[in-house]
């Protein structure tokens, strides 16, 4: 059974092709650029050369079409036949507090997306654009949603709501909902595996770090808080987000300058972060390099990006108690260890150890990693993502009528002895590159 996972971004779609019986992966990639200048399709398939194309893409309809050509492409694509997908699984950002598990999408559930877009309009208008032009090039499998808010809806009245008209929160739902659920949820059952614990009497806290990040603390396996909020903007300081600040802030801003509650959101969203710092840089590799050369932007950039991080540890260590592992996942949290390490160093009288070479080693997105000392108390791991395999193993369990929420749910990955082998085959690779990782591999 061949199943295709998209996730479609504000302006990018990701997508991946899984044969379920084979257990492989036969196509990955990317659509940068959707409604700008410049769209291209990225793709690698099994067995073949990276392949990259420039084509416009108006909307996510025509992306998601050029997907699909380029997959049966004789030359570059995987299948022979569109026809060979059997489902079809969607990450949703928002699905409001409907939504507690990944669901089977019909009209109805296609409506309550659209009465919500604007919880998350930045994404979720992106995911139903997606999930329609989806079903009218595939209108006879069944569509699945994986939503990232799903995963939070463990958390207690105490962690999402705000202090404000308890009205707003009946009336217009305004909570917090947290977002990268998939990506939590994949993380918090392998560092059960890692720590050989049972996931539901493990404490862990987990930053997802990438131009979008986010920090979770799990508690007895379920999400307790996490630091998103109503919408993808609070929290931790991002690419382009600001993530905390003062609200009077915007109201300040907008009376000085003039600019409109729309000018003020897109400011928040899209030019604050590391980049209203840098006013230059997103991409933290080349704050990396600007920041080894004594740019001072650069250098407090990272350090206000950090300082953040290491405020949350804390703040979750103490609300959940007891503390087994720190969890770095996503872009920067996978390959960004001056990031990890000042998130983490200074905490020695709290049990936390970085080592600082074990931190430099780790550098890769396919290979487990533990980046504390021997004698620290809670360990610090570095697990690389895996969304797209919780979405694949949802949609498949959806269709076989197998599946619930993840708390009478069990994963491939839950298993000590679950493999990737494409992953272990990459990790190899980058083993090369830097020989020390090899020596900081988890195996549990």
């Amino acid at each position: 059974m061949i199943i295709l996972t998209l996730n479609c971004g504000s302006s990018s779609l990701k997508y991946q092709l899984y044969d379920w019986n084979k257990k492989e992966i036969l196509a990955t990639g990317l659509v940068e650029k959707i409604s700008l200048d410049g769209a291209f399709i990225k793709h690698s398939a099994s067995g073949k050369e990276e392949y990259k194309l420039e084509k416009p893409c108006p909307t996510h309809k025509e992306a998601i079409d050029l997907v699909m050509k380029t997959l049966i492409d004789p030359n570059v694509g995987a299948i022979k036949s569109i026809s060979d997908i059997k489902a079809v699984g969607h990450r949703v950002v928002h699905g409001g507090e409907k939504f507690n598990k990944s669901i089977i999408i019909d009209d109805e559930v296609i409506r309550n997306f659209d009465s919500i877009q604007d919880l998350a309009p930045l994404h979720n208008p992106a995911n139903i654009i997606g999930i329609k032009a989806a079903k009218a090039e595939l209108p006879n499998v069944p569509h699945c949603a994986i939503m990232d808010t799903a995963w939070h809806q463990t958390m207690e009245k105490k962690s999402y709501l705000y202090a404000l008209p308890y009205e707003w929160y009946q009336k217009y739902g305004v909570r917090r909902y947290g977002f990268h659920g998939t990506s939590f949820l994949y993380t918090a059952k392998r560092a059960a595996v890692l720590l050989g614990k049972d996931p539901f009497k493990t404490n862990v806290i987990i930053a997802h770090i990438g131009n979008g990040s986010s920090i979770n603390a799990v508690k007895d396996g379920v999400s307790y808080d996490t630091s998103m909020g109503l919408t993808p903007l609070e929290g931790l300081i991002m690419g382009t987000r600001s993530g905390d600040h003062d609200p009077a802030i915007s109201f300040y801003m907008m009376k000085k300058t003039g600019m409109t509650p729309a000018e003020t959101e897109n400011t928040l969203n899209k030019k604050s972060g590391v980049l209203g710092i840098t006013e230059k840089w997103v991409d933290r590799r080349d704050i990396e390099i600007a920041a080894a050369e004594g740019n001072e932007r650069a250098i407090l950039a990272q350090e206000m990006e950090s300082y953040r991080i290491k405020k949350y540890i804390g703040s979750y260590a103490f609300a959940i108690g007891r503390l087994d592992a720190i969890v770095f996942t996503a872009g920067v949290g996978e390959r960004g260890p001056d990031t990890r390490f000042l998130a983490t160093s200074g905490l020695e009288e709290f049990g936390i150890k970085i080592c600082p070479e074990k931190n430099k080693n780790s550098m890769t997105r396919y290979g487990e990693t533990e980046i504390s000392t021997p004698d620290s108390k809670v360990k610090i791991f570095v697990i690389p993502t895996d969304e797209e395999l919780v979405m694949t193993e949802d949609t498949k369990a959806l269709l076989d009528g197998t599946y619930d929420i993840h708390t009478k749910f069990k994963y491939s990955f839950q298993d000590k002895k679950y493999e990737n082998a494409e992953r272990l085959r990459s990790v190899e690779k980058d083993i090369k590159k830097f020989p020390g990782l090899k020596d900081i591999i988890v195996k549990p």
